[in-house]
């Protein structure tokens, strides 16, 4: 059962990460590559797949935060909203392969979905960010980079 409670505090540690609470996934995620005994391909897959459904949470916030009620509280013009929804379309939404990175992954996950960014593009590219990362933790955990 150890195994187990090593994927689900690492699932939960990466989850927790990946939302708008303070939280490090990577010392929990070195640390179970170091001392759990768990296949390291096992431990990124769970790592990568908490902390994905974590951005995800961030986007249903920012899809919430867009509605008509919510633009009207927080004072968002719709022409402003369709023009900044317009240039993150064509030149923003890469940036949503710095979702990996601190401070700024994950309010770059909200804004996308604030900006209406499809949830077809949003999670493979988040899929892409987050597993790059925990390879790093990974490779640097073992020595090798």
């Amino acid at each position: 059962m150890l195994g187990g409670s090593v994927f689900a505090g690492l699932f939960a540690a990466a989850f927790l990460a990946a939302t708008i609470v303070p939280f490090s996934s990577e010392i929990v995620l070195a640390t179970a590559l170091t001392t759990s005994g768990q296949p390291w391909t096992a431990l990124i897959a769970v790592a990568t797949v908490g902390n994905v459904l974590g951005s995800i949470v961030n986007w249903y916030l920012g899809r919430a935060l867009a509605s008509e009620k919510a633009a009207r509280i927080i004072r968002v013009k719709r022409e402003n909203l369709a023009r900044a929804e317009s240039w993150y379309h064509r030149w923003g939404r890469w940036s949503l392969l710095l979702s990996w990175a601190p401070v700024i992954g994950d309010p770059l996950t909200v804004v996308a979905g604030f900006l209406r960014e499809p949830l077809w593009f949003f999670i493979p590219v988040v899929i892409v960010a987050k597993t790059g990362r925990y390879l790093a933790v990974a490779a640097i955990t073992a020595g090798l980079i």
